[in-house]
């Protein structure tokens, strides 16, 4: 695609403002969507105490609430929501920027103490990743950074590794991507529609932008519908010490480790090389980091030399070697070698990437962190 896209309307880019370093403040505005939100959106059951409280903050969402108009909430399910919106809220507006608080959830020494749910994270990576792909014409990559902050289903089919949206599945499973409807008709015993997926692939990527310029309402009724192909290029070996490699013109892999370097670049300031592989063959290995919990304890365990489950170890998605363009800005005692990342699916084939392990793991020296 040649012209620049629009993207995510529901990542809240539009209503943020860039600072002079490139990073975002929050608005009134983007503090508005939330209460748009299912979880903080009125409903026709919600309270008199409960629709005063949406009012007071959508006219003023930096406004202080006092306990009580939290107390004076009737469904307890709906105080608890309005609590973490009002805890995130503070704590964003105090960092000053997404990228500061982000940080600040996930500091390098340890200390960090997430007191907000999952989903405000995979908020502000969605609308730090917008901002950081807002030049963006490859679908390859915007789709491979959907990754980042919305869990994937990792299927084999045809020899090919699939990435698709775990929601959105789950969703089309159950439905057949007709919302009630389909529920209604799987419910009586009646044939659901067949579900509609697609590879994403150079015929179909202006399908795939589309998609993701839908508005929000859209987006949340079953976007995501586009699989991305994460199969490794594959390596022939020849003799005589030669190999041909036979490359994939597009690879969800690549494009992945293009939005990891971005990421890394952005919120630490270093810039490294990120390409995908297939082995750690390498007596040099030092310093590995895991980009979900199950990838953390597989490395550890390979580094140092235990035996693995092969049914384990086929979980592995793929490995990534990682390179830093000036090792001065590594620890010493690692300076100039490589650190392989890897990701993995759990044991239902759920990959959940956790973005901050690259913040917060790699060899920076200390005075870095």
């Amino acid at each position: 695609m040649s012209l620049m896209q629009d993207f995510w309307p529901s990542s809240g880019f539009k209503q943020l403002r860039r600072t002079s370093r490139g990073w975002l403040q929050p608005t009134d505005d983007y503090l508005r969507l939330f209460l748009a939100r299912p979880e903080l959106a009125l409903v026709p059951e919600s309270c008199d105490a409960e629709r005063a409280l949406h009012a007071a903050l959508a006219a003023s969402p930096s406004k202080l609430v006092a306990p009580g108009e939290l107390q004076a909430l009737q469904d307890a399910d709906v105080r608890d929501n309005y609590a973490h919106f009002l805890r995130f809220r503070d704590g964003l507006l105090a960092a000053g920027t997404l990228e500061a608080y982000y940080l600040g959830l996930f500091p390098r020494d340890g200390t960090g103490r997430v007191d907000i749910p999952p989903l405000f994270i995979d908020l502000m990576v969605q609308a730090v990743l917008r901002s950081l792909l807002d030049d963006c014409t490859d679908a390859y990559e915007v789709r491979a950074a959907e990754m980042l902050f919305r869990p994937q289903r990792i299927s084999t089919e045809g020899g090919r590794v699939l990435s698709g949206d775990l929601a959105v599945l789950d969703m089309l499973h159950e439905t057949g991507g007709v919302g009630d409807f389909g529920r209604f008709l799987a419910e009586a015993g009646a044939p659901v529609p067949a579900i509609e997926l697609r590879v994403l692939a150079e015929d179909n990527a202006a399908a795939y932008w589309q998609e993701t310029e839908e508005t929000e309402e859209a987006e949340r009724a079953g976007g995501h519908r586009f699989l991305l192909d994460l199969t490794h290029e594959l390596n022939n070996e020849l003799g005589h010490g030669l190999v041909l490699t036979v490359v994939r013109a597009h690879s969800g892999l690549k494009a992945l480790a293009a939005v990891l370097q971005k990421w890394i670049a952005h919120l630490l300031g270093v810039a490294v090389t990120i390409r995908p592989v297939q082995k750690v063959d390498d007596e040099a290995w030092r310093w590995h980091v895991g980009l979900d919990a199950g990838a953390t304890a597989l490395l550890n365990d390979l580094y140092e030399g235990r035996e693995v489950e092969p049914a384990r170890l086929q979980r592995l998605v793929s490995l990534f070697r990682l390179e830093f363009a000036d090792p001065r800005e590594m620890r010493a005692e690692v300076a100039g070698k490589p650190v392989y990342l890897g990701m993995m699916t759990d044991a239902g084939g759920v990959l959940r990437l956790k973005p901050q392990n690259l913040l917060v793991n790699l060899p920076l020296p200390a005075a870095a962190s």
